[in-house]
């Protein structure tokens, strides 16, 4: 997609809130905010005028992987690196933007958002998937398989010379994302915080009929989206598969591992989506902890005033969380030590 278009898309959501089967549709249930903004993203002829940096430099921009680019944000100093994943058709963005702020209002104290959060005590990376809304990367057929979405960043962070060892962080679908990816190369992963994150568990944990039901729902495309080409698109069955046979092949290794799970319950009707909430929300709570029995000295915390987007609704336990990662890398005794307490 050519930049004037994509940023004529951009500005027409700019700013605006969803209705609740809008934001649905949107987020395919939990897989991404319930929000479409383009508020305090680069646009994407800024991006496509960003000059190279090394990797000891802030930077956004465009990162050529062999034959197309990834829209890449730097940020910070230090190791390990913090790379960000985002959630189900969601950019860079939600992880340094603060999307619950009033449009063109200016709070007295501004909230401290998570990537810039942590980029105060370390190096961090954040990047949009092709397809996310609206993505400054360029397009790529959909639908997409998880593989696909490791090799890209794989791809991505060694176009970038993005040093590690890495501690990942994935919010909902860019938790399986993440999963896999530590799967895939376990000798660059150092830590992974989970973050609300959609797990394979959910298949097992809903009847046939509602998982059947769920992933025909996460693949329909907003209305509103309809003039935007090349929307990210997933078959949840094969994802599910994917991180099934991953599991199975590589279990992940001993790391530090934090699973932060939404407090409050997801809020649509069946009416919405065509099955149960409580339904949903059972197989929801079931799969979170499971996320949190795959070591044995995982850290879980519920953040009880956040819905899905934590990130949004909670970013300093986000911020807090990571850092306890990030110092248990660079000094192992602390995460065998009583963990500090952590507001939730």
């Amino acid at each position: 997609m050519d930049a004037p278009h994509i940023d004529t898309i951009a500005k027409r959501f700019a700013g605006r809130r969803l209705t609740r089967r809008q934001a649905l549709v949107q987020s395919g249930i939990g897989l991404a905010a319930g929000t479409l903004a383009a508020v305090g993203m680069p646009a994407l002829g800024d991006a496509r005028r960003a000059s190279a940096s090394s990797a000891a430099e802030d930077f956004a921009g465009l990162v050529d992987i062999g034959g197309r680019s990834l829209f890449l944000e730097r940020r910070g100093h230090g190791s390990p690196t913090v790379v960000f994943e985002s959630g189900f058709r969601d950019t860079a963005a939600s992880w340094s933007t603060d999307l619950l702020a009033k449009p063109g209002a200016t709070p007295e104290v501004p909230r401290t958002m998570v990537l810039p959060g942590v980029a105060a005590f370390t190096s961090v990376v954040a990047y949009d998937r092709p397809g996310t809304f609206p993505s400054r990367s360029d397009p790529v057929p959909m639908p997409r398989s998880a593989t696909d979405a490791v090799n890209d960043l794989h791809r991505l962070l060694v176009a970038a010379e993005v040093p590690g060892p890495y501690v990942l962080v994935g919010h909902s679908l860019g938790g399986l994302f993440v999963r896999l990816y530590a799967s895939t190369y376990p000798d660059e992963v150092a830590g992974m915080v989970l973050v609300d994150a959609w797990s394979e568990g959910l298949r097992e944990a809903l009847t046939p009929k509602v998982w059947r039901t769920y992933v025909d729902f996460g693949l329909a495309i907003p209305e509103e989206l309809q003039d935007y080409p090349d929307l990210e698109s997933v078959d949840f069955e094969a994802v599910a598969n994917a991180m099934t046979q991953a599991e199975s092949d590589h279990r992940l290794r001993e790391i530090p591992l934090y699973v932060i799970t939404a407090g409050l319950p997801f809020d649509f009707s069946e009416a919405d989506v065509g099955f149960s909430r409580d339904a949903w929300q059972d197989a929801w709570s079931t799969s979170q902890d499971q996320l949190a029995t795959l070591l044995p000295d995982a850290r879980h915390v519920i953040a009880q005033h956040s819905g899905h987007n934590i990130h949004q609704d909670q970013p300093e336990l986000v911020i807090g969380a990571i850092r306890q990662v990030v110092e248990a890398v660079r000094d192992p005794d602390t995460w065998t030590a009583t963990p500090a307490a952590t507001p939730t």
